[in-house]
């Protein structure tokens, strides 16, 4: 009898191991196919099969799983993006052409093109910032001025924060469109800007499966320009009345989008007008943010989406109710990691569930303003919001490190750039 295999498209450095370990424990023989299965360390180090394909042709795809149906029966597709969350639409795509469960791809490709998610959700009168879109330096300036400084520059197709940036004032405006057009953002399409209104108030993020909100969690940031996570709390402290309302405005968008197959993550702030919609994933959050679900309320996402995938019945009840909270691990400077320690000091804390580093000693860093400049995180949870974030400051303490200026040691070493995980919300803005 053939092996039943869960396909995975691409990996990811912070949850695709977490999807292998859960399809191994639902008898699923997981399989990746990558453009470059070696850059996803986990995959040697636990054994799994892995093929070398084009994952942006669909076709390729197509031919790739056609010839692995010969060996084993393919139970479900699922996969992980880059920073071109359009490639979800070539794994909705690819389950059409072998009639497995699947996102509807159309929803997933107007979801994935910011302005038009915009546009949409605007007919359906959710609740968003103003917002225009403009395709070069003098479209950026005159949208600008229409919706008055500051406002948010980011690029229309994109995740993980990546070419996001406030902009508070002219210089700032025109340092950063000269960033996106001239050559250092990497565009996967043509280049496309969306001029936001920077919505001021908390950060919130709701954790959706089908059409039920699993919960609402909050962030927080380092400083700006950029939106770099800091810190996560799950469950977010909020009164029913306002959770009443995020979890409308979250069905509205599902409506206004076509989606509610699947995990879907929707980003808010809350500003004088409530919750306002800062951005529709069709996705689950990457880490830590399932891991906090997991952890708060004994749900786990990730074995939940997978049976979905394969086309089982899932559990989203809750099991407990306790607050998860997560610390990011951000360095001050560019340089060498000279070394970095303390993991299994943090790791011993009664109530710390998780450390991770992202880097290795050697490991250049070069902060981008986006999730690359995470180099770990650490997750925790306890009865009581006041309890876990005092095991995190502690568990935090005990771990260091030091980075050695590229002054130190020439200029070749600086041309390597490290490519940490994602981190939950994979695009904030």
């Amino acid at each position: 009898m053939a092996k039943r295999a869960l396909i995975l498209i691409e990996g990811n450095r912070s949850i695709g191991l977490l999807y292998v370990k859960a399809a191994k424990r639902l008898g699923l023989h997981p399989i990746t196919l990558s453009a470059d299965p070696a850059q996803y360390d986990y995959l040697a180090a636990e054994g799994i099969e892995a093929i070398r394909v084009d994952s942006d042709n669909l076709d390729a795809l197509i031919c790739e799983c056609s010839r692995m149906r010969a060996t084993y029966d393919i139970a479900g597709i699922t996969g992980f993006t880059g920073l071109d969350e359009l490639a979800y639409a070539t794994i909705a795509k690819l389950c059409r052409s072998f009639d497995l469960p699947g996102p509807n791809p159309t929803s997933i490709e107007r979801c994935c093109d910011k302005f038009v998610q915009r546009q949409l959700l605007a007919e359906a009168g959710v609740p968003m910032p103003a917002y225009r879109l403009a395709a070069n330096a003098a479209d950026v300036e005159s949208c600008a001025a229409e919706i008055n400084l500051p406002v948010i520059l980011k690029p229309a197709v994109g995740s993980g924060s990546s070419g996001v940036r406030l902009c508070r004032n002219v210089d700032e405006l025109a340092e950063h469109t000269i960033h996106l057009l001239g050559g250092k953002h990497k565009w996967r399409s043509s280049p496309r800007i969306l001029v936001e209104e920077f919505a001021q108030g908390p950060y919130y993020w709701a954790d959706i499966m089908g059409d039920e909100v699993i919960g609402i969690g909050t962030a927080d940031f380092g400083g700006p320009p950029h939106f770099v996570h800091r810190e996560c709390t799950y469950p977010a402290v909020l009164t029913d009345d306002q959770q009443e309302r995020v979890a409308d405005v979250s069905l509205s968008c599902l409506q206004a989008l076509d989606l509610g197959w699947g995990p879907t993550n929707i980003g808010f702030r809350w500003t004088k007008r409530g919750p306002v919609v800062i951005e529709v994933n069709p996705r689950l959050a990457g880490a830590p943010g399932p891991q906090m679900v997991k952890l708060a309320y004994g749900v786990d996402l990730i074995t939940e989406h997978i049976k979905l995938v394969i086309g089982d019945e899932w559990d989203l009840r809750r099991r407990r109710s306790l607050t998860a909270g997560a610390r990011f691990l951000l360095p001050d400077r560019d340089g060498i990691i000279d070394w970095i320690d303390g993991d299994n000091r943090a790791a011993a804390v009664e109530g710390v569930a998780e450390v991770k580093f992202y880097v290795q000693p050697k490991t250049p860093i070069v902060k981008k303003g986006d999730y690359r400049d995470t180099i770990g995180h650490v997750i925790a949870g306890s009865p009581s919001r006041a309890q876990t974030d005092a095991l995190l400051q502690h568990a935090v303490a005990l771990i260091d490190w030091s980075i050695m200026p590229f002054s130190a040691l020439g200029e070749q070493e600086q041309s390597v750039v490290p490519v940490p995980p994602r981190t939950c919300g994979g695009g904030v803005r």
